[in-house]
């Protein structure tokens, strides 16, 4: 019943692509928002990777709503501190947030995906650096495992729910395509460690996610 009154609200909504230097960010009337009204309010996370540097991203909430209201809850409950990198795929993605480090887990729950092939809106395209979720052919099998990308992928656009970008930290995320992987990309040298993982929602109180029980 979640899952159906959250999709009626969402599908109904145009969302609307940030474009940075508006004066104000346009959000879809059906769903209640925090306020957000200039880019500058948007959430800041700030992710420090152990031995190799800080990448900071912007979410956008009025783009994926419920998936930046998973993340920031996540965030701030610690569940990312001392997690893994376990996914360093060169040129593509490096992927993170599963608690088992092999890609197999998650929170102990899921979020339906927020994306074009589930009838959602979402324009944020699949560039350098944006941040988008991880899941399996289940569309709406997200929960805690997120993607940064290292390059330009169309294919994934309107398929996977992306939520935010990079804005400093790239130069982080690109020193880890050097290490040596293994065929399912995982690190064999060492592990990449997210030593913490920080959120700035500048005093903007976000609501807890809709969730799907696993």
């Amino acid at each position: 019943m979640k899952k159906i009154k959250y999709l009626a609200g969402i599908i109904m909504c145009a969302m609307t692509l940030i474009v940075m230097g508006c004066s104000k960010v346009e959000l879809p009337d059906e769903i209640i928002y925090p306020e957000v009204e200039t880019p500058e309010q948007l959430p800041i996370v700030t992710m420090v990777i152990k031995d190799y540097g800080t990448i900071e991203a912007q979410l956008y909430p009025q783009i994926a709503p419920n998936t930046v209201y998973n993340f920031i809850s996540l965030i701030e409950k610690g569940f990312y501190d001392g997690l893994t990198i376990h996914r360093v795929d060169k040129g593509f993605v490096l992927q993170g947030g599963d608690p088992t480090g092999i890609g197999s887990g998650g929170p102990g729950y899921q979020i339906v995906g927020e994306f074009a092939a589930n009838g959602i809106g979402n324009d944020l395209k699949h560039t350098e650096g944006v941040l988008s979720m991880a899941r399996s052919n289940d569309m709406d099998s997200a929960g805690s495992q997120f993607f940064i990308m290292l390059g330009e992928f169309p294919h994934l656009d309107g398929s996977y729910a992306a939520f935010g970008k990079v804005i400093s930290g790239m130069d982080v995320a690109h020193a880890l395509e050097s290490l040596t992987v293994a065929p399912d990309g995982r690190p064999v040298d060492k592990e990449v460690i997210i030593e913490s993982m920080t959120v700035n929602t500048f005093g903007i109180d976000y609501p807890e996610p809709e969730v799907i029980s696993e």
